[in-house]
């Protein structure tokens, strides 16, 4: 269900909304799984926040935010049998985006605005209205896991697609060099290497990362254009965002605060033969900071650019709305695991949690599947199996993986295949079994081929018994871990005359399965 405020007046006067008085009251023994909101400019060189905390997962209603700055959407909660999970959509620019917070002990939760510091500068942090007006969309999306899963109330509710040439909107998967080798490797020949890469897996992009414009240039950015348009690879550019609201020094910077410096950008890279943009480090929630985020949209899809928000709100159905969002961040993704053995080692957890929350409307760019090892002295906990589970698990327009070639080389020749005729995209979900942070099996359909794929949360075996009833009598290939948990193996699967199917998980374990 939905619901949204109608705020009558004359035609084009202007009101500015103070506060929202919006409360959600729950039941006692009420639990739920939440992200806390980060305070503003604190984190990295002050760039908070970004959705990228750790969740509280089956906490009870009225448990205080260790940050004390509420919570984010989308926000799960569970009553009795029921679930129910919160967020909002139709943000156009003139509303703040919100959040949810609560009293300690308090069963009332109530529709909190930003920070003030979460503008741009000396811009407006509440909602801007010409009358008459609508608030975004309230959306509570209630029933059971397959309910929340399977629901695309959150895309739904978003304003229709902008006009514009919706031609070039192409989804895919792309290679990313600075996942693995980090900032000293954002060169030309790396570059050329992902390339190939990018190639090789007949995936149809590469994303060149920070500081290219230092370290590789725009002349020879060109020229990675034209050697990956022979291959069938298009490039992506990374984007500091930022004015003066973070202090990250990473560029090319501060090319995109006004519409003339994005249409002067924009056009250069639309010549230059570039297929998208990766922005980074944005300042928050403010009014004037949901206004930037459609501003680039809009001005992107004037010079055929496709874009990804890093650093950023949560995208509340903006995909719907703006087809050249290709995917947003907002969310404690792979690149948080390679900087630390903690967020490691909760990595499996993490990740059976997320179909269920960040991922259940909006693309997220997780950057996925790591199959052979972080190159790094951080340790991942779990398999290989589990990782290329991810990459059909987790949406976004774009995935970019979290692998690199020499990690691929170590990977039989099937799992290679697997990955090169993998959709883009998909037709159609069900939900078969899972328990937020604990478990999680999804099947997805593209054309006639089904793909079931599952990822134990958990740090015990579990052996399970699937219901698949339209597939039943069929027989099908499974990848799953092996001896090793860096070894993954094909095997047949069957499913009965009653439409089960068994698996075996292992700990922090996964499997796909493909049905023809």
């Amino acid at each position: 269900m939905a619901f949204r405020y109608y705020l009558p007046g004359m035609a084009g006067t202007k009101t500015t909304v103070k506060s929202e008085n919006t409360a959600y009251q729950f039941t006692p023994g009420t639990r739920g799984w939440l992200q806390p909101m980060a305070s503003s400019k604190s984190g990295w060189e002050q760039t908070n926040p970004s959705y990228e905390e750790n969740y509280l997962q089956d906490i009870p209603v009225g448990t205080p935010s260790p940050i004390g700055a509420g919570w984010v959407y989308p926000a799960l909660f569970k009553t009795a049998n029921n679930w129910l999970l919160f967020t909002e959509a139709a943000m156009d620019g003139s509303y703040c985006a919100t959040r949810l917070s609560c009293d300690s002990g308090s069963t009332i939760y109530h529709v909190a605005f930003p920070d003030p510091r979460e503008v741009i500068t000396g811009k407006a942090l509440l909602p801007q209205l010409s009358l008459p007006a609508y608030s975004p969309w309230r959306i509570i999306t209630v029933g059971s896991l397959a309910t929340i899963t399977e629901s695309t109330l959150g895309t739904d509710l978003a304003n229709p697609a902008i006009k514009f040439d919706k031609a070039y909107v192409k989804p895919g998967k792309a290679a990313w060099s600075w996942i693995m080798s980090k900032d000293d490797f954002i060169v030309y020949d790396e570059q050329i290497k992902y390339i190939d890469f990018a190639a090789d897996m007949h995936w149809q992009y590469c994303l060149v990362d920070a500081d290219w414009d230092r370290k590789i240039g725009y002349e020879k950015a060109a020229e990675l254009v034209k050697y990956a348009a022979k291959k069938n690879v298009g490039i992506l550019l990374w984007y500091n965002s930022a004015g003066d609201w973070n202090t990250v020094k990473y560029t090319p910077k501060n090319k995109l605060l006004t519409t003339e410096l994005r249409q002067q950008e924009f056009s250069r890279l639309q010549a230059m033969g570039i297929k998208g943009v990766k922005i980074d480090f944005f300042a928050g929630d403010g009014q004037s900071v949901i206004q930037y985020y459609i501003d680039i949209l809009n001005d992107a899809a004037k010079y055929n650019l496709l874009v990804n928000f890093h650093g950023a709100t949560l995208p509340r159905g903006w995909a719907r709305t703006y087809p050249n969002l290709m995917s947003t961040e907002a969310v404690k993704g792979f690149e948080m695991i390679t900087f630390g053995q903690e967020n490691a080692d909760r990595e499996a957890n993490h990740c059976a949690m997320l179909p269920f929350t960040r991922n259940a409307f909006d693309p997220m760019d997780f950057t996925p599947m790591n199959l052979y090892k972080i190159q790094s002295q951080v340790q991942r906990k779990t398999t290989s199996g589990f990782e290329l589970a991810t990459a059909v698990l987790f949406l976004s327009g774009i995935q970019h993986y979290a692998e690199s070639p020499d990690g691929m080389s170590h990977m039989p020749a099937y799992v290679k295949s697997f990955l090169q005729d993998l959709p883009n995209n998909w037709d159609d979900v069900k939900f078969i079994d899972g328990y937020p942070g604990k478990l999680v099996v999804i099947a997805r359909r593209k054309g006639s081929t089904w793909y079931i794929a599952g990822i134990n949360g958990d740090s015990t075996e579990k052996k399970l018994m699937l219901n698949v009833a339209w597939l039943k009598n069929k027989t099908g290939s499974i990848y799953q871990d092996g001896k090793t948990p860096a070894m993954i193996e094909i095997n047949r699967v069957d499913v009965n005359n009653k439409g089960l199917s068994t698996v075996s998980l292992p700990a922090n374990g996964g499997f796909v399965m493909t049905f023809k």
